[in-house]
């Protein structure tokens, strides 16, 4: 792991660090010492690793919970390069987004063509962050929606070191076999008018999760309404889990 910049502003550090082709960012509190809980976030798609969502609940996260959180950019968004497969698939998924139609099969491929690659890095960049003293083998927690969910799914299924998890805006059914493999407990975030993923699939995902401690919060809106409030909850959420 090499880190590229390290500035701080709001009782936050921010620094850019490459593993390997992989870039991420890793936020910590300032004069943060010893082992603390480390969230991972997956950022949704389109996005990238410093998105606007993503890098409001990472402050927060690290300011007032004393989290540590990193983000990376998976394969094909932010600042790595993109191949024809995935150009294709991701402008006729805008396209079907913008008609208002059914984008599910586009949701299945897009996901297939990222998934096994996006896990592994992941696996690799939480082994690396543990390695450092301001990190250190604490708990772990996992939060992404919409592809940050399809992909967290996964990843929160295969890895033992996640141990709470905030998911959801998703619901695409290729999903729902590694769902049933989830047991840790899991806070499932659905806007029930989401014109991208209907509704019924996404409380078939919630059901299927293995978890025998699992929420669901429902919130009317579409896929881009999710009320700023689900921060709070997300928090208290992790305080809860990861300490």
């Amino acid at each position: 792991m090499r880190f590229l910049s390290r500035t701080s502003s709001g009782g936050v550090i921010e620094q850019l660090f490459t593993l390997d082709e992989i870039p991420g960012v890793l936020w910590t509190p300032e004069n943060a010492h010893g082992t603390r809980p480390l969230i991972l976030m997956g950022h949704g798609g389109g996005q990238h690793k410093k998105a606007p969502g993503v890098l409001a609940r990472a402050r927060r996260f690290a300011a007032e919970g004393g989290f540590s959180v990193a983000a990376i950019d998976v394969p094909h968004h932010g600042t790595r390069p993109t191949g024809e497969q995935f150009d294709r698939l991701a402008a006729e998924y805008q396209a079907r987004v913008t008609a208002v139609e059914d984008t599910a099969e586009l949701d299945t491929a897009l996901y297939m063509l990222v998934v096994g690659q996006t896990v592994v890095e992941w696996q690799a960049v939480l082994t690396a962050l543990q390695q450092l003293d301001d990190i250190g083998d604490g708990p772990v927690g996992y939060w992404g929606v919409s592809l940050g969910c399809a992909l967290g799914i996964p990843l929160v299924a295969a890895e033992p070191r996640v141990r709470a998890a905030v998911l959801g805006l998703q619901g695409s059914p290729v999903l729902i076999g590694t769902a049933a493999q989830i047991t840790v407990p899991v806070q499932f975030l659905v806007q029930w008018d989401d014109e991208q993923m209907p509704r019924a699939q996404s409380l078939a995902l919630f059901d299927a999760i293995g978890s025998s401690e699992k929420t669901l919060h429902a919130h009317p809106g579409k896929h881009g309404d999710l009320p700023r409030y689900e921060m709070d909850d997300s928090l208290r959420f992790f305080a809860r889990h990861l300490g």
